[in-house]
């Protein structure tokens, strides 16, 4: 049977909302699979194998922004050093540092929340500049400020290898190995961002360790821009931990409870805020994190302290693969000989070669049970959360052969 010209037609434009369906939903697909924003990026095959052949490609070539969201003293040095002994990645340790010293002395008390907005949105702003290798955008907050965009006051420019080493730094060959921070900071010219920007984008992926963002929800703009790939770890460990390290580092601050740990008596003037910030913000987060909302999706990952301190090879090959992050030899080594420590870095606050197993734990030899129980009552609830065990007597709290860390599984939400 013969079909007219214009029937012909006729069945042609009826087919074409079929196909447009048909593509749409293999190009939506693949869009969502190789979680890019240009399918030409992807390219796309001639077969269904091709093309996952070449999505594969893009994932593993994509550049991936990582920032470490952590607590003062929970161990986020360590963690950051992961990342900065990478050979492609760009680490920076805790430049909003910079905001957080220009903003601060500017806060009221009175109108806390809104300053506090305020200074949450100059640290988003900040971040995006960084992960896009704009450290020129630093300048704003540097001070005094950098002249013709050179400074020897960025905060720790010695914990990163990138900001110590060719183009930044020409003082050390990479046959030097591993440089230890107090050599960088002597033997390295002062810091010129457009060296530093050059090495950030000569690498595949830039990794940002901070202590000055409270919870995960600040970081929801970041997470959904599409074109950041932004990737949270979580870093969580035991309050009675964080406590007893702050008590020891920052002695001014938590000055009342070290009288308390030295007398054994509680001050009736204890400053209860110093370990309730530290709960809420942990439970609010991990709270967030935990209900899997969409915009997190692929995007979070918890991790204990404590199981990376107790495993922490395996720990960071699973940190490594949710990335998609390839595990190099020269990052293993670092682990091998930062882990089996004799502690002797104790004395350095930012120090990292240490028994990492017997470091989790040594809060409680340092703690008096009363401490310990005061604590457990203000942070139960993240406590439960977590899978940290609380103690019930002074024996129970010194029997190290007793683990407080539950054996506890976090599946990502991918």
């Amino acid at each position: 049977m013969k079909c007219s010209r214009k029937t012909m037609i006729l069945l042609a434009l009826m087919s074409i909302p079929i196909q447009y369906t048909a593509i749409k939903i293999v190009i939506d697909f693949y869009v969502h699979k190789c979680l890019f924003p240009n399918l030409l990026n992807c390219g796309l095959g001639q077969d269904v194998k091709s093309f996952d052949r070449m999505c594969d490609n893009c994932n593993s070539s994509r550049k991936t922004n990582i920032l470490i969201l952590a607590t003062t003293r929970s161990g986020s040095s360590f963690v950051g050093q992961l990342f900065n002994q990478h050979s492609d990645v760009f680490y920076l340790f805790e430049p909003l540092y910079h905001v957080q010293t220009t903003l601060i002395p500017h806060l009221s008390p009175s109108r806390y929340a809104v300053e506090r907005r305020v200074m949450l949105g100059a640290s988003r702003d900040l971040l995006r500049s960084l992960y896009n290798c704009d450290l020129y955008f630093l300048e704003s907050y540097i001070k005094p400020q950098p002249a013709s965009h050179t400074t020897d006051k960025l905060f720790r420019r010695g914990a990163s290898k990138a900001l110590c080493s060719m183009p930044v730094c020409d003082a050390f060959s990479p046959s030097d190995g591993n440089i230890e921070e107090g050599d960088c900071v002597r033997k390295c010219a002062s810091l010129n961002l457009t060296l530093a920007t050059e090495s950030c984008r000569e690498r595949r992926h830039v990794a940002i360790k901070t202590v000055c963002i409270p919870e995960v929800n600040d970081l929801k703009a970041l997470i959904e821009d599409p074109r950041l790939n932004l990737k949270v770890i979580q870093l969580v460990r035991d309050p009675r931990g964080i406590l007893s390290s702050r008590i020891e580092t920052f002695r001014d601050t938590y000055r009342l409870w070290r009288i308390w740990k030295d007398t054994g008596r509680k001050p009736y003037n204890l400053d209860l805020i110093q370990l309730t910030t530290v709960c809420d913000d942990f439970l609010n987060s991990v709270s967030t994190g935990l209900s899997r909302p969409p915009w997190l999706r692929g995007r979070y990952m918890l991790v204990r302290y404590e199981d990376l301190a107790r495993n922490p090879l395996q720990k960071t090959k699973e940190v490594y693969e949710f990335l998609g992050l390839s595990m190099e030899k020269n990052v293993m080594d670092w682990i091998h000989n930062n882990t089996k420590g004799n502690n002797k870095s104790a004395a350095n606050k930012y120090g990292t070669s240490r028994d990492s197993a017997a470091n989790a734990e040594s809060w409680r030899l340092n703690l008096s049970y009363e401490m310990v129980n005061y604590t457990q009552s203000v942070c139960k609830h993240i406590l439960d959360k977590l899978g940290y065990k609380a103690v019930n007597s002074p024996e129970e709290l010194k029997n190290m052969s007793l683990s407080l860390t539950e054996d506890k599984t976090f599946i990502h939400f991918m």
